[in-house]
């Protein structure tokens, strides 16, 4: 593993984390991704105290491990030993919430979903009330432009 890979993570930075990684997921980070991911830093309680300059840290060590063969593994690991059980929902609530917010998944996208809910141990049930809130919250109206 690179010598910048921290060796633990706050919770916060977990939760950071899982939305990075549903972001690069299809190897392409958009902008309404990273602006979902900035309104969420700056406006959920659950990071009324975080330190946003830590975004980049913590962004820079989700592609570091995504570029090594078990990086994924071990991201997980790092987020499984910062976040509390408690948050497991919640951070597949973000993830979600980022996976959405561009107005289309792709299959990069989805199946990082789908290794979030395993990783995690989001019940199949509550993984999709969560997933159908997502939809929800980033539906667009159409217009009609004649």
């Amino acid at each position: 593993m690179s010598e910048q890979i921290p060796h633990s993570f706050t919770a916060q930075d977990a939760l950071v984390a899982i939305m990075f990684a549903e972001s690069a997921s299809d190897e392409n980070i958009g902008t309404p991704e990273l602006l979902t991911i900035e309104r969420i830093v700056n406006h959920l309680p659950i990071f009324a105290n975080y330190d946003a300059d830590r975004l980049r840290t913590v962004s820079q060590t989700v592609l570091d491990l995504f570029s090594e063969e078990d990086g994924l593994d071990a991201l997980f690991g790092l987020v499984k030993d910062a976040l509390p059980e408690a948050l497991f929902e919640t951070a597949y609530a973000l993830a979600c919430d980022v996976a959405a917010s561009d107005g289309r998944l792709k299959e990069g996208e989805l199946r990082m979903l789908a290794e979030i809910r395993y990783e995690l141990n989001i019940d199949r049930l509550h993984g999709a009330a969560i997933e159908r809130g997502a939809r929800a919250r980033h539906m667009v109206v159409a217009t009609d432009m004649d």
